[in-house]
């Protein structure tokens, strides 16, 4: 599949804590040409409190989930924090083909899978202010228990060495959600300048 001229990938990436779920919701009132299409991607662990199945993410068992990667509709899977996560495959190839951008929130695993897929991908890394700012958001949202937080903490200091692997790094001071957004669209309307007819092939 060939997606539209000038339509991208646009991949957002960054550790538990960072503010990547509030980045996005303001990202998504932002008006964009062309439009973005924000992927709703596979989960096999329990909603938290708050998240509404196939709005926020997809929430599937593990026998679905590997029904879906079997059947070669997700795009890439990776063990994310103890469970699974999965990019569907029709959800990307319909933004694409539409002229749409096709807007991932994905771990650095996930993005490196894609950046293999679509070597064309843009990758941008949500980084906190400090280590210290990102464990209080995360002991403050409460969703996890102490092992959970224990494993995020531990995910977390591999994700932040990986940050300049990206094409963009930027940074979520406390309290800038909407600053954060706004440079993220900055970004991908600066790359759909310097690439007007770029074509993604999947």
């Amino acid at each position: 599949m060939t997606g539209a001229p000038g339509a991208m990938i646009v991949i957002i990436s960054g550790p538990s804590g960072v503010g990547k779920d509030t980045i996005i919701r303001l990202l998504k009132s932002l008006p964009a040409r062309p439009e973005r299409h924000f992927v709703v991607t596979y989960k096999t662990r329990r909603p938290r409190r708050g998240e509404k199945d196939g709005v926020d993410y997809h929430f599937v068992d593990l026998e679905e989930f590997e029904r879906l990667r079997g059947e070669g509709r997700l795009l890439e899977a990776a063990e994310v924090h103890g469970q699974w996560s999965g990019t569907p495959r029709d959800q990307v190839e319909g933004a694409l083909a539409a002229g749409r951008d096709a807007v991932l929130k994905i771990d650095v695993q996930g993005a490196d899978a894609i950046k293999q897929i679509v070597p064309e991908a843009l990758r941008i890394f949500v980084a906190p202010p400090s280590d210290e700012d990102r464990e209080a958001r995360l002991v403050g949202r409460g969703t996890e228990t102490a092992e959970e937080l224990d494993r995020r903490n531990r995910d977390a200091e591999a994700e932040m060495a990986r940050r300049a692997e990206y094409d963009y790094v930027v940074v979520n001071e406390t309290d800038e959600a909407h600053r954060t957004a706004e440079q993220i669209d900055e970004i991908i309307r600066h790359e759909h300048h310097l690439y007007p007819d770029r074509r993604i092939e999947l």
